[in-house]
């Protein structure tokens, strides 16, 4: 009942537009020799360029990922939690079903080339599964950042988003105009951490204290991101499309940072009149559940494109009216419904690993006083593994599962290493003295 129900919204929010956006665009060709082609729409069509300034929600995803950490930390820190015992549980709640995941498609990508399957077919159904992973390594980091800017907050409060706006400013005028290499890095942790910063300031009331606050995020953010696509050298596209540069999410550039403040604003602005529905409760029961799955849909909603594509494309059941036409674009809906049949199927047939992996996550993850009385080498151990997450994460997301069609043997080992890490069994004091409570510490965390 405390859990801000406007917060979970827009979870479940995001994630509806990330994966009626990921199937809107994905386009299938069978050619001749019986190959499917997958032509990029927003290249192909540039008017459809236009459509990622409402289906590019990820500064939701980051707001409200700050919002929600931000209150999590700060009960942890009441309660006498450590930072070590906070990061490594939420590093865990994201790492485990990724890994389950990435196991799965390994398997799948393992077998495929051990019996000779196409690898120019086997290198793109990799893509596809891994296209959502960019995500995961910067949330990681940024959760295990919470604490240093969690810390930066409570002294400097908006002051923390400003300056980090600033300095992402700066960055991306160094890789437009001088093309530095590898100082575009730093933006996927300043743009997206401004979001995730707003978060806290918003949680604390410091966006919502003065009224004009929202309005006037969500005005100058709009006006700077039209100003930066008009006057300066940024395409409209919030979606990366191959060959077009500056991208505005590789690296997130200075639009995406405008685009990610207008959404702030908007996001506040829409509040009060979000929670009033939110309020009904059968608005709530049918927001809540998709709140719940947002890991599963996030990670999957991609494995029905390829069961659709093997029933009907590779078949050539499928229509294949020209791409962009008025009769593509009337197919559109019956292609979505079909796949949201399917993944509603492959939801429900992942229940049972869900509950699983919600039973390993209570069994593995760190307490929340853990390396208050642990040793040095149990302390720098999880860190170890986060860092080897993020790595192999950061690899499957740039090159896919089956980078030239083969299977990626040292990501897979990394993220096989750091989910071991992050889940051994670490025994506190509170472990070896039963009679301690410890229910305290795991509610705040």
């Amino acid at each position: 009942m405390s859990r801000d129900r406007y917060v979970d919204f827009l979870r479940a929010w995001a994630i509806g537009l990330v994966v009626l956006g990921h199937w809107l665009i994905t386009a299938l060709v069978r050619e001749p020799g019986g190959e499917i082609r997958t032509p990029e729409l927003l290249a192909t069509v540039p008017w459809t360029q236009w459509l990622t300034l409402g289906f590019q929600i990820m500064p939701l995803f980051f707001l409200a990922g700050g919002h929600a950490a931000g209150g999590s930390w700060a009960r942890a820190r009441a309660a006498g939690g450590t930072a070590a015992g906070w990061v490594g549980g939420r590093a865990l709640r994201l790492l485990l079903p990724a890994a389950v995941y990435s196991g799965l498609v390994l398997s799948a990508v393992g077998i495929c080339s051990a019996v000779g399957v196409d690898p120019n077919t086997v290198e793109l159904v990799g893509w596809a599964m891994a296209m959502q992973f960019w995500f995961l390594p910067v949330y990681l980091l940024l959760s295990a950042l919470t604490p240093p800017l969690h810390a930066a907050h409570r002294r400097w409060g908006l002051l923390v988003p400003v300056a980090m706006g600033a300095v992402a400013l700066v960055a991306d005028t160094l890789v437009v105009a001088v093309h530095m290499p590898y100082v575009g890095l730093l933006d996927y942790v300043l743009v997206w951490g401004v979001a995730y910063q707003l978060g806290f300031c918003w949680r604390d009331g410091l966006l919502t204290e003065r009224r004009p606050l929202p309005a006037a995020l969500a005005a100058g953010g709009a006006l700077a991101f039209a100003a930066l696509i008009t006057l300066g050298p940024f395409p409209v596209s919030l979606i990366l499309v191959t060959g077009q540069t500056p991208s505005n999410t590789d690296p997130p550039s200075a639009a995406m940072l405008a685009w990610a403040v207008a959404q702030v604003g908007l996001c506040l602005l829409a509040a009060p009149a979000v929670r009033r529905l939110l309020n009904r409760e059968r608005v709530w029961r049918a927001v809540r559940p998709v709140g719940g799955a947002s890991m599963t849909l996030y990670l999957w909603h991609m494995l029905p494109v390829l069961i659709v594509a093997a029933a009907f494309y590779l078949t050539g059941l499928a229509p294949e009216p020209t791409l962009g036409s008025a009769a593509w674009w009337g197919l559109r809906l019956p292609w979505l419904l079909v796949l949201g049949v399917v993944l509603a199927g492959v939801v429900r047939a992942l229940r049972p690993l869900e509950r699983g992996l919600s039973l390993l996550y209570e069994r593995t993850r760190p307490d929340p006083d853990f390396s208050r009385s642990s040793g040095s080498s149990r302390y720098w151990l999880p860190g170890l593994g986060l860092a080897a997450s993020v790595t192999a994460l950061t690899r499957f997301a740039t090159r896919g599962f089956a980078p030239d069609g083969r299977f990626p043997v040292l990501p897979a080992l990394g993220l096989l290493l750091g989910t071991t890490l992050l889940t051994a069994r670490r025994r506190t004091t509170a472990d070896r003295n039963p009679g301690e409570p410890k229910e305290a510490l795991r509610e705040a965390a």
